[in-house]
This record gives structure tokens, sequence and C-alpha cells, in this order.
């Protein structure tokens, strides 16, 4: 059987009296409880009519009832499709008609489809279907190539695309981070993560399940609960944004991190200013890899070996990664270009939109990123930004992350983002926001500190000072929104 909550059940039960969540001034739940509930949920979701192959869409806070209603849902063959909390109502009809799901899970009901509600606290409609007896759970057969989920990209630019991902992409996955971050029988992870998205339900959750280790499970990130529990754990997992905020604590590392043995950092870039300020501080180079969510994980820094500031790291066992021209052509080490990937774990295509998934992939299989990066000789790869952020001026390209590198070592940024706007002579010229750390910025200050740094047509032509940066929920700039803000910053100029 395929079925990858059947891989998952064969632990619980081998892992039954042992810590799954452990939630801070909270319960601690056994795998044995995380597995009865799953029963449970199965049960009620068969019950509400879902069969193998519906899609369920999910809405709710992040909750031990929420991920064990994911496990549930793989469990009867259904296909989870997890949305972010913050989104309106109206994009969430957008998710609803496209999904066309059997059934919604929200904080409130949804006139449009069958509903039930679970709220952050574990309780709501849910819950209170659910029998009170636990009952014998059946697993349903999955093929590899059968869908488990759908993830929806952020939807940054144009319509958002629902990423299709099955049984054998998680699995597969999952074994291979496994074996690359050297999971151990006495690993406790740190989970702050959401689970509304591919790092924090797939990545992390699958690592910890998957091996039957306690994860300590926040509801959410914030400096206060993540330094006190620190201490109790073996792995972190985080975005840029969770490193950084904790550097910013003057009393961090409070606790003795005698027991970390890795810290992992994604879905967003990690700046080398935060690389370095985390090793100075706490003797642990941060191991940053490279993911999305049509592919889960392509790329990781090892384990054991030199990380590089900068870089993601090496392809993962049976990846196949390439760099090439806009012909599709390879493209020789230290070159940038294209990043295109073709494996076991990347995804079947994009729901409801066959020509965008034909599109997307050569005809030999790859998969083409939409991310542009270099591979040194050693293997290594680099991402230098996506291809859409690309500003060409003059006739020249110019990759954002090569001048952002360089703006965020300056010790008056904080961090910045570099765009490109309309330009009457150039087409497009290049453009720096950045959040100062006291004073603005000033364009002579950027200058005088990149003039023999970078070639002239890769520097700003003006600074814009900012007080933050537009993210979306992970932690990304949203630089398509800084675009629209400044497309006329030089008008004036």
């Amino acid at each position: 059987m395929t079925n990858l909550y059947a891989e998952l059940d064969t632990v619980f039960v081998a892992q039954a009296t042992k810590d799954c969540l452990r939630i801070p001034a909270g319960d601690t739940w056994r795998y044995q409880d995380i597995r009865d509930l799953v029963a449970k949920i199965a049960h009620t979701l068969v019950a509400e009519g879902l069969v193998p192959g519906d899609r369920l869409v999910v809405q709710v806070e992040k909750s031990p009832q929420n991920l064990a209603l994911y496990l549930a849902t793989l469990s009867v063959g259904g296909v989870y499709v997890p949305l972010n909390t913050a989104y309106t109502a109206a994009e969430l009809d957008y998710f609803l008609a496209d999904a066309q799901p059997a059934l919604f899970v929200g904080q409130t009901e949804h006139k449009s489809v069958p509903s039930l509600t679970l709220s952050k606290d574990g309780r709501g409609g849910l819950m209170e279907a659910l029998p009170q007896k636990t009952p014998d759970l059946t697993i349903v057969e999955r093929a590899a190539d059968d869908l488990a989920a759908i993830l929806y990209t952020s939807g940054t630019t144009g319509r958002s695309k629902g990423a299709m991902l099955t049984h054998g992409n998680l699995s597969t996955n999952a074994h291979r981070l496994c074996e690359s971050w050297g999971w151990r029988s006495d690993d406790v992870l740190l989970h702050a993560l959401p689970i509304f998205h591919v790092h924090g339900l797939f990545i992390a959750s699958h690592c910890a399940l998957l091996t039957g280790t306690p994860m300590i499970w926040l509801a959410k990130f914030s400096t206060e609960s993540v330094m006190a529990a620190l201490p109790e754990c073996t792995v972190m997992m985080g975005v840029p944004t969770f490193y950084a905020r904790l550097l910013l604590q003057p009393d961090f590392p409070e606790g003795n991190l005698s027991r970390l043995r890795v810290f992992i950092c994604g879905s967003a870039p990690l700046t080398e200013q935060v690389f370095l300020q985390w090793q100075a501080r706490t003797g642990h180079s941060i191991l940053e890899r490279y993911g999305m969510s049509e592919t889960i994980i392509n790329t990781t820094n090892p384990l054991a070996g030199e990380r590089v500031a900068g870089t993601v790291g090496f392809p993962l066992t049976g990846l196949s990664l390439r760099i090439t021209n806009e012909e599709g052509v390879e493209l020789p080490a230290g070159e940038v270009g294209s990043i295109e990937v073709r494996g076991p774990s990347v995804f079947r295509g994009y729901w409801n939109m066959p020509e965008k998934t034909r599109s997307e992939f050569r005809q030999d299989g790859h998969f083409i990123t939409g991310d542009l990066g270099s591979v040194d000789q050693e293997g290594r790869l680099s991402i230098v930004g996506r291809s859409k952020d690309m500003i060409i001026s003059g006739g020249f390209n110019v990759y954002p992350k090569e001048v952002e590198r360089l703006l965020d070592e300056l010790p008056h940024v904080s961090e910045s983002a570099v765009i490109g706007v309309p330009h009457a002579d150039f087409g497009e010229a290049v453009v720096a926001i950045v959040v100062p750390c006291a004073e603005d910025v000033t364009l002579d200050q950027v200058n005088l500190a990149l003039k023999d740094e970078l070639a002239r047509f890769k520097q700003p032509k003006t600074v814009v000072n900012v007080s933050s940066l537009p993210r979306n929920a992970m932690g990304k700039v949203q630089k398509n929104l800084l675009r629209d803000q400044f497309k006329q910053v030089l008008d004036n100029l």
C-alpha cells in the first residue's frame, strides 16, 4: 500500500506510548492519542460523504486537531487542501470554486459547500460530530501517483495555482530529508511554523512523524516561546524572519543550547548577515535548503561539511537539477540561468490548468521552477532570484540578490529589496527599497559603498526608505507590491 498514512500509522503503533506533540503550558499528546483522533475524524469524514479523490478544503488555525484532520484525510483517500488563515472571504470563494471540494472545514461554515467548523482551541462542529468510541480505522488503498494534497501558490502575481502533490511525492521527500538531516530516535523538533504551508505541514511534520519523535508544538512563533523551548530541542526549523527576530533579542541565547544539533532554514532567502551573526552568537551554522510548493525540497546544505553563506547546497538523492538558458540548453558551472528539476518529489501538475502544466515542463520531464541560479564546480547551488524579478536595464541583466547582499552588509541598512521600475532611457532602472537601522539611508551612501563592488548599470538610481518590507505568510518579500507602489518613483527625479 502506498497511502502515506499507512506508513505513518505503522510508526504510530510502534511508538504508541511516546510523546508526539508537547504543548508548552498545555497537554502532551502521545502517538496513540493522535492515532485515536485520526480514526475518529476519518469515521466522521466518511459519514459526511467524503470519498477517495474528493477534495477537503481547510482554513483553520494550527492545533493538534488540525494535524489529525490532515492525517485522517490521507487515511480515507481524500485530497487535503490547506489555506492560509489570512485569506479574505473573497479569496476563499475563489479557492472553493476552483478546488470544488466535497467538504470545507473552517472557523465558520460556508454557505456554498457542506461545512464543519474547527476553532483554534480544537473545538467546533467537527469535534462534536466525532463518535464517542474510537472506531477501527480502515486505510484506503492509494497508488503512488494518487493525489494526497493540493497546495495553492501564494498568488503574488495573477491567479493562484494549485500544485498537485501525490502520496509518492510526499513519502519520497520525507524519507530523503530524514536521511539528509540525519534524523535520530532522540530528536525533538521545535515546530513554530504554520501548517497551511509546505514547510510546516510536510517538511517539518513529516520528519518527526515518520520517525516517531516528539514535536514541541507552538501555535505560532514568538521570540519568548521559542527561546523558552530551545533548550529542550535538538532540531529547529524556521523561516529567515524567525532567526532575524531572535538575533534582535539582547539576551538570546538565554538558555543552554547544548542539545541543539541543527538549525534549518527555508521558504525565503537567508541573508549572509543573519547567517554570520547567528554563527557568531550561537556557534551554529544555519543549514539553508531550497524548496517550493511544487517540489517540496530540492537541495540542502550538508549536515556534515561546510555550509556556505548565500548558497542552498546540493540536490537531494534522486533529484536531477540543471541550469539552463531560455531555450532549455544546459549551461556550464558558474553561469546564471533557469533552475530546472526532475525527480520523484516533483508535483503532478497544476489543478485545472493543463496548459499551464505543459508550459512549465520540458519534454524530458524537467520542471522549470521560475528561479534563477548558478551551480559552482562542486555542484553547490546559489539562487539569484525569481525570473520575474530579474531587471533588464539598458539591455543588461541585473539580478536583485546580487545587489541586496551588498546593501544588507551596510551598517546602516537593516534589510533591503531591489526592484526594477520603468525608465524612459533604460527600459527599467534599479531601485533600492531599504529598511534603515536608524536614520534614513541616502543614495550618496549607497553609491559610495557600491561604486567599487558593482558595475554602474547594477547600481540603484534611487533609494526609498520604508519602515518594513511587505511579506507573505512565510516571510517572502512581495516584490510585486513594491513594484506597483514605487513604479513612478523616478518620475520627478
